[in-house]
């Protein structure tokens, strides 16, 4: 057993920070001694190493300890979630120190990488997890094999002009924390046919109002459901990124033939300036 200044010494955080810690629950000392002070055994340094290595992430007290104390999570899914976050943040930190050697060494190569590989891995193994098996299979043939579509996707999703693109939808989303949360957690298939319909309901009004002005009042009110049910569905901070580039989705020249196919001639070009002049032009 370890006195609360033992502790402290040892982990390197104040004395003040234990007793806090023990104040709000996060980390109960194992005893106390005849005189009344706090004791600490093995397994009450290993929380401590489990609570320092979270905040090495600036995650909130009150976050870390829902987390702790979360019983569909053991001891080794902890660690093994923590390693991926200090992977994600190992691999930024080497990028930004190379990025900081090349001005050094005059070779001004900036790095604005929005996601790391080990980001990018689990975006691809989500993705392949929540597609339709169909779909899957396709890919599979095309490629040849996962591994060979997993490094085509790596290759692609790491370029600078994705990332990039990556970076606006971060935006839209307000994070890249709240993005990947959206990516490993896609809605069910249920969920996605459901707003499928909505979609389709709220396309099926805007088409019925091809007469009227783009900025008329009826045009405008099931745009903005339109972008109501989008904001919904996506789980983002703020649509109108989104709906503006939905507006540059209806101008590409395919989607036109498809979209003018189904809703009538000219539709492709009617909704893509319905939804710019809800939001603006970008």
């Amino acid at each position: 057993m370890r006195t609360v200044k033992e502790v402290s010494t040892l982990s390197g955080i104040s004395v003040r920070t234990l007793h806090y810690y023990d104040e709000i629950g996060l980390l109960k000392p194992t005893g106390k001694s005849e005189a009344g002070y706090r004791l600490y055994d093995d397994k009450a340094l290993e929380t401590l190493q489990q609570v320092l290595f979270f905040r090495e992430f600036d995650i909130p007290l009150k976050e870390i300890k829902a987390i702790m104390a979360n019983p569909a999570l053991d001891r080794k899914q902890i660690l093994q979630m923590q390693r991926k976050m200090l992977t994600a943040k190992k691999e930024r930190m080497e990028r930004l120190i190379a990025s900081i050697d090349d001005i050094l060494k005059g070779e001004n190569k900036m790095d604005f990488a929005v996601f790391s590989k080990t980001e990018i891995e689990e975006m691809f193994r989500t993705m392949v997890e929540h597609m339709p098996e169909n779909m899957r299979d396709i890919a599979i043939k095309e490629f040849g094999s996962v591994e060979q579509w997993k490094e085509h996707y790596m290759e692609v999703v790491s370029s600078e002009k994705m990332q990039k693109s990556y970076a606006k939808v971060v935006e839209w989303y307000g994070g890249k924390d709240k993005y990947l949360s959206v990516v490993q957690n896609p809605a069910s298939r249920e969920v996605a046919e459901s707003y499928n319909k909505r979609f389709e309901a709220i396309l099926q009004k805007l088409i019925a109002k091809r007469d009227c002005a783009v900025d008329s009042f009826e045009v405008k009110e099931i745009v903005g459901e339109y972008g109501f049910v989008m904001k919904q569905f996506s789980q983002i901070k703020e649509e109108k990124g989104l709906m503006l580039a939905q507006a540059q989705y209806y101008r590409n020249e395919r989607i036109r033939q498809m979209t003018d196919e189904k809703y009538g001639e000219g539709a492709s070009d009617f909704f893509a300036r319905a939804m710019e002049a809800f939001y603006g032009k970008a």
